[in-house]
């Protein structure tokens, strides 16, 4: 395109007609009020020298931002003189081409004239191909935006725009454009330049354009659905309200239905406070808030629980242990503590001393014992007893401390912990809660649970529980919590600390005869659809499936065994090969069940004993499932094999290695006192093994029987069958105290052994083992390992080479 030359002289002698805030672009044609003074005076000015000079009165365009004048202007026509549309006088103007302002000179009227200079503008002919892109991108981009707006008439004017200058300034009717931004492409000379800063402006505000649409869009949509909830909430409420008045029901709110339900409660006051606070909330939060949703569900836990329910004890004290005796045979230690509790609440509550600091007189008893002796029974009992109500929470196998505190309520799916849901569970704010398989309890990144019990298991503490999801003080002092456990070392010494200690060591033969006379063989006679009378059990075949078919504390494989019996009956009656009624003795039990599984030592063949050859003693030791009896061999490996040492086999622990080496250093240095040829222990290896190698095995008890078993081996004499012993043993030949005395006589007692050597410090053990028991055995307290070896050792029958 060939330079476009102007019209006019290129120094120019103007008046000025200033535009405030406004700035008007080579091109436009735009109407001014010639009611302003300085307007009016330029014009004026332009027509007088017009009348001089041919063509179309002239002005100098000039933008005044705060006062100050632009350095570039545009010079102006004035095309028509007339009224506006509002009918103040008006001129209209048309921009012509750029002037760069020079001095002030003087002129004819009142406005001020200035001597300035027409700025040539000039593109390339041809025209480069990047140009003519920028030209297509700017009419694209002028095309979207006028489409958007409406303006269709206008976008074929711009489409028809060719000059690259007249296109680049026909931005300047953009309404979007600050009065900074149309100084700039005034000031702007060259086109292609100009242009370029033109379309960058219009790009930038379609791109503001798409994310102010956007967001309204989105705005809009949530408008519309919160509109159309709000209206279907509403009809909902509508129809609910015609069912109501349909059905005759009072009209009210869900928040004041909360409401009216707290003050009605009977709660304490500061679990009311707490209440009302989050009705509050309820209220203030709108429909679909899920807060709404957890307030709920929180306010209807709280309202759920029996705050102020107790149940009424039952203070007959006889009727009490009555119940405690007709359901449990034996557990003389729990049935005592029972009672003493109940007794001491009758006295307190007869004499006004219910409730002391804000405790009440609770109480938190450890059952520790072997499974099976009927520690989870007995919670059933206690409560059936106290006359109050009973859950069981089980603990085997938790891991999360949420599951005693609870959670926080900031969680999904919050809830209250297994504490507070067995309150809720049972009604009453007294009730008897066992926790079933304390020592079971685990810990992992989730925290520890055996750490969150401490406070719940503490009378001084329990009276002011917080619970993670109620976050309101919750009084535990009033319940009794009974925690069993198999196994007392995997209880933490702490938790341990706040729990009184009752132990349950099984039963003896009497015992289950008695338990299984009067509780098992009813209720397995209902399970296998007999009849009371057609079916009777001898007591002498029930004392045999105590002692041979069953070696256990508990009773759990005597029950399987009474039910396998009674199935056995059952199925050959319908089998038609017995009549009933039928009366089982010892001598069916082989036919109908197969045969013993624990025949006594003492009542086997004397060539088939343990014990019947030298070097064999009978221990006794404590395990997870109650008392045992424990063998320990002994022997001497061939002079020739050059195997000297000791060798311990079994799975023994350390304490229980440390007590090998303690009875071969006193056999060596006592063997001349007690005449057993110690010199054999110098070159030759001695073995001791404790069979059952796959069960681990530790602890110091089992001194004095490795001593007694290396004594026999040396010498050559037999352990006395009906003999086994217990304790530990020290260098000097002292036989010090063990633990489990009563357990361990009870195995002993089971395994048909007569005769039991244990400590003499251990001698007040024995008040606490079962009176038919001590009848039956021969209890040696001892000091000394040389007692221990008068009782244990038979006369010599076998020659020292022999037995070596």
């Amino acid at each position: 395109m060939a330079a476009e030359s102007s019209a006019y002289n290129t120094a120019l002698t103007l008046p000025v007609l200033p535009l405030d805030d406004e700035v008007v672009l080579p091109g436009m044609v735009v109407p001014l009020d010639l009611s302003d003074a300085e307007v009016r005076a330029a014009v004026e000015a332009a027509q007088a020298a017009a009348r001089a000079e041919p063509g179309k009165p002239r002005v100098l365009l000039v933008p005044r931002i705060d006062g100050t004048y632009a350095a570039t202007g545009v010079l102006g026509t004035v095309e028509q003189v007339g009224r506006l549309s509002d009918g103040d006088p008006g001129a209209l103007i048309r921009g012509r081409s750029r002037v760069r302002i020079g001095a002030g000179t003087t002129g004819p009227g009142a406005a001020l004239w200035i001597e300035g200079t027409v700025i040539e503008e000039s593109v390339p002919d041809p025209v480069p191909g990047s140009v003519t892109d920028l030209v297509k991108e700017y009419k694209a981009l002028a095309t979207s935006w006028l489409k958007k707006r409406g303006a269709w008439q206008v976008v074929d004017r711009v489409q028809q725009i060719e000059d690259v200058s007249a296109l680049a300034d026909n931005s300047g009717y953009s309404p979007f454009l600050t009065t900074a931004q149309k100084v700039g492409l005034l000031e702007t000379s060259d086109p292609v330049a100009r242009l370029r800063l033109a379309t960058e402006q219009l790009r930038e505000h379609l791109a503001e354009q798409d994310v102010a649409e956007s967001i309204a869009k989105d705005v809009q949509e949530g408008v519309d659905k919160q509109q159309r909830e709000f209206l279907l909430r509403r009809q909902l409420e509508a129809v609910r309200r015609e069912l109501r008045e349909l059905n005759g029901e009072s009209e009210g709110e869900e928040s004041d239905d909360y409401r009216a339900r707290v003050e009605a409660a009977d709660l304490p006051e500061n679990v009311r406070e707490a209440a009302l606070k989050e009705v509050e909330k309820l209220e203030r939060a709108s429909d679909q808030s899920p807060e709404g949703s957890w307030i709920r569900t929180w306010l209807d836990t709280v309202l759920e629980l029996p705050w102020n329910e107790h149940t009424e004890d039952a203070y007959d004290i006889q009727g009490a242990k009555a119940v405690l005796d007709a359901e449990h045979a034996g557990l003389d230690d729990v049935k005592e503590r029972i009672t003493e509790y109940l007794a001491v609440r009758k006295r307190r509550a007869d004499r006004g001393l219910g409730v002391v600091g804000g405790r009440r007189g609770g109480a938190v008893l450890a059952l520790v014992g072997p499974p099976g002796v009927g520690k989870t029974s007995l919670g059933e009992s206690v409560a059936h007893a106290m006359g109050r109500k009973f859950v069981r929470v089980a603990l085997g196998g938790v891991r999360d401390e949420a599951e005693i505190r609870g959670h926080r309520r900031t969680y999904v799916g919050a809830l209250p912990g297994r504490i507070v849901r067995a309150v809720k569970e049972a009604g009453s704010m007294n009730p008897v809660v066992l926790l079933d398989e304390i020592d079971k309890v685990g810990s992992d990144f989730r925290g520890d649970p055996a750490a969150a019990l401490l406070e719940v298991l503490d009378p001084a503490q329990n009276h002011t529980f917080r619970d993670h999801y109620l976050e309101v003080e919750l009084d535990l002092s009033d319940v009794v919590f009974l925690a069993t456990a198999n196994v007392l070392e995997a209880i933490p010494e702490a938790l341990l600390d706040r729990m009184e200690l009752v132990r349950l060591d099984g039963y003896t033969e009497d015992e289950k005869v008695v338990i299984a006379r009067d509780h098992l063989l009813p209720r397995q006679l209902e399970r296998a659809g007999l009849a009371e009378g057609e079916v009777a059990i001898d007591e002498s075949a029930l004392r045999k499936l105590a002692g041979e078919y069953t070696r256990e504390a508990g009773v759990r494989n005597l029950e399987r065994s009474l039910a396998r019996l009674l199935r056995k009956v059952a199925a050959q009656h319908e089998l038609g090969d017995r009549s009933l009624p039928f009366s089982v003795t010892d001598a069916d039990l082989r036919e109908l069940i197969g045969r013993p599984h624990h025949v006594p030592e003492s009542a086997q063949d004397p060539a088939e004993r343990r014990t019947a050859v030298p070097g064999v003693a009978t221990g006794l030791a404590v395990t997870g499932a109650g008392g045992d009896v424990l063998y320990v061999e002994a022997s001497l490996a061939d002079p020739e094999t050059g195997a000297a040492g000791l060798t311990l086999t079994g799975q023994l622990g350390d304490v229980m290695k440390e007590s090998a080496q303690i009875a071969l250093s006193f056999l060596r240095s006592h063997g001349a006192e007690l005449e057993l040829p110690v010199a054999d222990l110098k070159d030759r290896g001695v073995h001791i093994h404790f069979p059952a190698g796959a069960v681990p095995k530790d602890g110091p008890s089992a001194g004095i029987t490795m001593t007694t078993a290396l004594a026999s081996l040396l010498s050559g004499r037999l352990v006395r069958t009906d003999v086994a012993m217990t304790g530990e043993v020290s260098l000097t030949g002292r036989v010090l105290p063990i633990g489990g005395v009563k357990q361990k006589l009870l195995a002993a007692h089971r395994a048909g052994i007569t005769t039991v050597v244990i400590p003499k410090r251990n001698e007040a053990d024995l008040d606490d083992v079962p009176a038919e028991v001590l009848e039956r055995l021969e209890v040696h307290p001892v000091t000394d390992v040389r007692q221990v070896l008068e009782l244990a050792l038979a006369a010599a029958e076998v020659p020292v080479t022999a037995a070596a």
